[in-house]
């Protein structure tokens, strides 16, 4: 199996016996529903709520190396805890809190990557939603991938509905047309 994808499948079944809820994000989300591409980590969104995070950091950093001096303060702080598997696969997770990642996880759906063995993955809408709100240049490429790959099934009108909010927050004029003139360029 593909590295990248076991330590995806490894972190969630650490949370799932737990009985944590989390849902795959970033690249490796990217893999199911846009271009597939390169990606060196797994980033994952880990329902934790506000407050009581320890409960959720502590175990995590018990069973996986953390990737920076005090990965648990920057993760109390941040909302970032950064870890790697044993085989050196970087995991970056994101303690959820707000309501829009609980309905992140909520319309997270499992993807069969070899027979057999799933893992959770966020929406396409949602993937689009993140990766808007990250705004980098490769989270840009995503988002076109995913637009021209999802084609008619994307719900557009979801995304845009669901990221408003969130790019209102951030103070971002200029994500919104753009997503648009990409949903003009592809029509779906």
């Amino acid at each position: 199996m593909n590295p990248l994808f076991a330590a995806a499948v490894d972190i969630q079944t650490f949370c799932a016996t737990r009985g944590w809820r989390s849902s795959i994000i970033g690249g490796v989300a990217v893999q199911r529903w846009g271009d597939p591409r390169q990606t060196r980590d797994v980033d994952l969104t880990l329902l934790t709520g506000l407050g009581g995070e320890e409960a959720f950091v502590d175990p995590i950093l018990e069973h996986y190396r953390a990737r920076i001096p005090d990965a648990r303060r920057f993760a109390l702080e941040r909302r970032v805890l950064l870890v790697e598997t044993r085989d050196g696969i970087p995991l970056d997770i994101s303690l959820g809190g707000l309501p829009y990642e609980t309905v992140i996880i909520d319309r997270s759906t499992p993807f069969e990557i070899e027979r057999g063995i799933t893992m959770s993955t966020c929406s396409a809408e949602d993937l689009v939603i993140l990766k808007v709100f990250a705004g980098r240049a490769q989270d840009w490429l995503d988002v076109e991938g995913i637009i021209v790959r999802q084609g008619a099934a994307l719900a557009r009108y979801l995304i845009l509905e669901d990221a408003r909010p969130l790019l209102d927050l951030k103070e971002d004029t200029t994500a919104e047309p753009r997503l648009l003139e990409l949903f003009e360029k592809h029509r779906g």
